[in-house]
């Protein structure tokens, strides 16, 4: 990992980005092509890149109710325990937050305005492969959207070397209520929720975290399909001081390092020593006996992407985290508590050194689909927001419309938009 000293907040972040995932000429060109075909060729690009990309030839896109049986049967009970622990807590945090926007009413001079909670009625959910199997992340992507009722929920996910999806998340998916799961992955997978196929029917909201060349997809789609946000590849910023725990915080940054090679890891600290003793730690931690699992794609990514940012006191160090807007900030300060309200930016926000992120991505009942690449200046987690449509409902009788009719004349006139006071005027005069 290297170690920075920071002396320009915006310059020195900046570097740190460009240096780690950017939607570089070629990338945006690729993906591009591959869009393009989809739309053209429909299913058959789908099956000529899925033999391209993940070395699989298939017959058939979607994934079958004997598939999902079988799947079943593979899954051991604990895990499916684990599954049903998982969507119990989202479903409660989803529910909440639900609860408290429903029979929203506003009311002035005698003016009512109702908002209608209305669910998006297809939406298309991408769960990532290759390297890893993530049944949590459709959990995490499903379960808001069952608690806003969605219509049609459709899964896609890369299909392993033997053509078979993850068994657990298959049945993920199935406690999840979902409609139909394609065995497609990548920006050829993302296409065909926009734009459709003879096998997928196009959808109208497509959600879920990928690496780069989805991300890139969801962007040059969106014109086309609405897209939650700009989630993958993972991020963790550490923020630790002189007195942190230097192992708890090596363990975190190999933690989220294990995803891909294109992980940005780093850690912003006031405290050199600091800065030092974690770097030890995670050369101990990789170099030791027991060493540690997927060691290739932890050590690619913490050398390529890995840093330490040390920042000369605690408020560089608060503007350094508010202009990266990390997706996952774990804050392991002895003042983690008065940290937190000067946090602007952050997709998740994890206090003290029991709050792993590790932890978040399971267990917590919080979303772990969260905004990367800096995104979290604008928005945070997934939500059941992201499935609904907050549409206002007004009725008003002559006498309420009368109380406004000036006011409507002078913006109207004011706006060079005539006909529209007439439009007003036009139910008074006889």
């Amino acid at each position: 990992m290297r170690i920075v000293d920071v002396k320009n907040v915006q310059s020195d972040v900046a570097k740190f980005r460009k240096s780690h995932v950017t939607l570089s000429d070629s990338i945006i060109k690729k993906t591009s092509d591959i869009i393009r075909s989809v739309e053209e060729f429909g299913d058959r690009a789908l099956l000529r890149y899925t033999k391209e990309f993940e070395g699989v030839k298939l017959k058939t896109l979607r994934v079958s109710e004997d598939e999902i049986r079988t799947a079943y049967e593979i899954v051991t009970s604990s895990q499916l325990r684990s599954i049903h622990t998982m969507r119990k807590r989202l479903m409660k945090f989803e529910s909440n937050l639900l609860d408290h926007l429903s029979g929203i009413e506003s009311r002035f001079d005698r003016i009512k305005v109702t908002r209608l909670l209305r669910p998006i009625e297809n939406v298309g959910c991408y769960v990532p492969g290759g390297k890893a199997r993530y049944p949590s992340t459709l959990l995490m992507c499903c379960t808001p959207a069952n608690v806003a009722r969605v219509k049609r929920l459709v899964v896609i996910t890369p299909p392993q070397r033997d053509g078979s999806i993850d068994p657990l998340t298959l049945v993920a998916a199935d406690i999840c209520k979902v409609h139909e799961v394609y065995k497609i992955g990548g920006a050829q997978g993302i296409a065909a929720l926009a734009f459709g196929t003879k096998s997928i029917r196009k959808v109208d909201k497509i959600v879920g975290p990928g690496g780069i060349f989805v991300t890139a997809a969801k962007n040059m789609v969106s014109d086309r399909v609405a897209i939650d946000m700009v989630a993958g590849p993972t991020e963790l910023l550490v923020f630790a001081d002189s007195k942190s725990h230097s192992r708890l915080v090596a363990l975190d940054l190999i933690s989220q390092s294990e995803h891909s090679s294109d992980t940005l890891c780093g850690v912003v600290t006031t405290s050199k020593r600091m800065a030092m003793r974690v770097k030890e730690e995670i050369n101990m931690l990789i170099r030791s006996k027991e060493g540690v699992l997927r060691r290739d794609i932890i050590t690619q990514s913490l050398n390529e992407n890995g840093f330490i940012a040390i920042c000369k006191g605690e408020s560089a160090a608060i503007d350094f985290i508010n202009e990266f807007a990390p997706e996952h900030l774990e804050i392991m300060t002895v003042n983690a508590e008065s940290v937190v309200k000067k946090i602007r930016s952050a997709g998740l926000i994890l206090v003290g050194n029991y709050t792993p992120s590790a932890a978040s991505d399971y267990c917590l009942g919080s979303n772990h689909v969260l905004p990367t690449l800096g995104f979290a200046r604008s928005r945070a987690a997934l939500s059941v927001l992201d499935f609904l449509k907050i549409i206002s409902c007004i009725e008003l009788t002559g006498k309420n419309l009368k109380k406004i009719e000036s006011c409507v004349r002078e913006i109207t006139t004011a706006e060079g938009l005539f006909n529209h006071y007439k439009a007003v005027e036009g139910r008074f005069l006889k």
